[in-house]
């Protein structure tokens, strides 16, 4: 595993707005993601709203409808792996789904879905040894809705 992380733009976006979804799975990793995005949107001064949706599943969904207002969007669950096969069907369909609903749309939808074997590994990257997950996804979604101004101007 790289220990490579981009450094983050600073600079303040107001003008922007993100909408981050957020599961009801797993909430106590759920909320320190979601403490990481409110922290660094923060500090970025960039407006976002946060919903919640019942599953990592039903992040694409959401995702879509959440496109047609904002810059960009940020899905944040947790799926532990168990010993029956529903971890691969919810988080290989919770990724491509957000994947398609990007490039669909147009418009960024950050990544933000901790997909690990356990608990302790989810703390480990929600705010532990192995950084913050929450952090990287508001950095993922203000580096994306920068260069797509760029880009597109």
């Amino acid at each position: 595993m790289s220990d490579h992380r981009p450094s983050p733009d600073v600079e303040p976006l107001p003008d922007a707005r993100v909408i981050v979804l957020t599961t009801l799975w797993n909430r106590r990793i759920v909320d320190r993601l979601l403490d990481g995005v409110r922290g660094r949107l923060g500090e970025l001064q960039i407006d976002f709203e946060v919903h919640d949706v019942p599953g990592a599943y039903e992040l694409p969904t959401a995702a879509t409808w959440a496109t047609q207002k904002a810059d960009a969007v940020i899905g944040l669950g947790c799926v532990i792996r168990g010993a029956t096969p529903h971890f691969e069907y919810v988080a290989g369909n919770c990724s491509r789904g957000l994947m398609e609903v990007s490039l669909a749309t147009q418009v960024p939808v950050i990544f933000g879905v901790l997909t690990v074997e356990t608990e302790d590994q989810a703390l480990d990257r929600s705010g532990g040894e192995h950084g913050h997950v929450g952090i990287e996804a508001a950095d993922a979604a203000a580096s994306m809705i920068r260069l797509r101004r760029k880009l597109t101007s």
